[in-house]
């Protein structure tokens, strides 16, 4: 199967804030994922280890069925939903997106060092890019305007400096 162009990013924002307006209108809240992992890693780590997960005053508060939230499902369907997004348009097969100048060690270090920061921030101000930036930027919160704004900041800063690993 040949791939497809990409989708307009106008319409694809069009489409995520419509999304997000459905998540408010049903749901009584916005969207999230890092709360959706946390429930998760609670979860798991409740099976073998509970009476830690019952000692710690921050697990322990996930503890009570941390699997019944609706952000545990959300992400589930982003899962499934960018699985048919990719079949459908071609892009079904593994891969790793990366310039000449760097190799797919290089790449994956970069993108795990990058993915745990992200991860670990994300806990650190209670809230993700979706969560944080697209759900507190949508209700005027002044925390995801911050977030938006450093979010660019560091990654204009950084830009410079990881260039030479795209070009």
């Amino acid at each position: 199967m040949e791939e497809k162009k990409y989708m307009s990013p106008y319409v694809a924002g069009i489409g995520l804030g419509i999304t997000l307006l459905l998540a408010f209108v049903f749901m009584g809240r916005g969207l999230g994922a890092s709360g959706a992992m946390m429930r998760f890693e609670v979860w798991f780590l409740n099976l073998f280890a509970s009476d830690h997960v019952a000692s710690n005053p921050y697990f322990s508060k996930y503890a009570n069925n941390p699997l019944n939230n609706w952000l545990v499902y959300e992400i589930i369907g982003v899962m499934i939903g960018g699985f048919i997004s990719g079949a459908l348009a071609g892009r079904l097969k593994f891969k790793i997106g990366k310039g000449p100048n760097i190799s797919n060690k290089g790449r994956l270090i970069l993108a795990f060092t990058g993915g745990t920061l992200m991860g670990f921030a994300a806990r650190l101000s209670r809230g993700c890019t979706s969560g944080l930036a697209l759900t507190g930027g949508a209700t005027l919160a002044l925390g995801g305007w911050v977030f938006m704004f450093s979010v660019f900041a560091g990654g204009y800063a950084l830009a410079y400096f990881l260039r030479k690993q795209w070009i």
